[in-house]
């Protein structure tokens, strides 16, 4: 009884095991069938048109490579979702704003004490009920951090920024460096105000970051192009500028050169001894100047 069930049970393995076996084979021959067909009409196409569709793939991984890049930062343990402003921050937002249309740098209370107040001075400020630590115009706002407070205290920052959300267009997280070694400190910050959508500002003193607040206020209404560098396009403003970075090579220096030998590719392969004999230059000077245009840009390891 017990071989016969035994016996059974074996064939009916082995049935349904030469059932899967025709099924995969079946399978395989599909897939093979449509394997050679997609061949058979790529073979078929013209080479402009695998070209293009190379190209396309190319442009496609481009555009994703960016998001792909930063897609996993929500995923860090430094973001947290936003929350949402309540009524009364909505409120309090909305009467900032109109505060903040003024000439004066709103403060929170909280700063009070803070030596860079101290060096605001050519901006009106007072103290006001804020959630940010400073308001600088209607859709700028900072957080001020000491790296030696952070130190200590590391989740103070995070709890502000989780207060503050989105609430204005322009964050500034203002770090005071008052520490030896900040560079781990300012990594992390910096991973933090990316997440958070903040500009990050270092400042290496109180005098400083009360410099970075007063700019912000001036430049309030200001156009963009206010603080983009003015260069002049013509040829000998640009080789003034080039060589007075030089030390002590001043414009009367620059034109003695440029009356000397003609052009900046004369300047460069003149020698040292050539340099000398130039007017007003001096010994030390066209040591200087031979040395900074014969400088390698990468420096040779020891």
């Amino acid at each position: 009884m017990e071989n016969s069930n035994g016996n059974s049970v074996t064939s009916d393995s082995a049935a349904k095991s030469l059932e899967t076996n025709e099924i995969s084979s079946a399978h395989s021959n599909s897939v093979n069938s449509i394997s050679s067909c997609v061949r058979k009409e790529i073979s078929d196409e013209t080479p402009g048109a695998v070209i293009v569709q190379e190209h396309l793939n190319v442009e496609q991984r481009a555009r994703s490579s960016f998001a792909e890049a930063f897609g996993g930062l929500q995923k860090s343990k430094f973001y947290e979702q936003p929350l949402a402003p309540t009524v009364e921050a909505e409120a309090l937002t909305t009467d900032t704003k109109k505060l903040a249309r003024g000439n004066s740098i709103l403060v929170n209370p909280r700063q009070r004490g803070n030596p860079t107040l101290k060096n605001v001075r050519n901006t009106p400020w007072e103290f006001s009920d804020i959630v940010p630590d400073y308001i600088m115009g209607r859709t700028t706002c900072a957080l001020f951090l000491s790296l030696r407070y952070h130190q200590l205290h590391s989740d103070y920052i995070h709890m502000r920024l989780r207060k503050l959300g989105g609430q204005y267009e322009l964050r500034v997280l203002l770090i005071l460096v008052d520490i030896k070694d900040p560079h781990h400190y300012i990594k992390e910050l910096a991973k933090i105000a990316i997440l958070t959508d903040c500009t990050l500002v270092l400042a290496w003193s109180p005098e400083e970051a009360g410099r970075y607040l007063e700019t912000y206020k001036a430049f309030e209404n200001k156009p963009p192009d206010m603080i983009m560098e003015r260069t002049e396009r013509n040829y000998i403003a640009q080789l003034t500028d080039c060589l007075t970075v030089v030390k002590k090579v001043n414009k009367t220096d620059v034109q003695t050169l440029l009356s000397t030998f003609g052009s900046f590719d004369n300047i460069v392969n003149a020698s040292q001894e050539d340099l000398v004999l130039c007017p007003g230059l001096g010994p030390q000077k066209a040591k200087r100047l031979y040395e900074m245009v014969h400088e390698p840009f990468l420096k040779k390891k020891k």
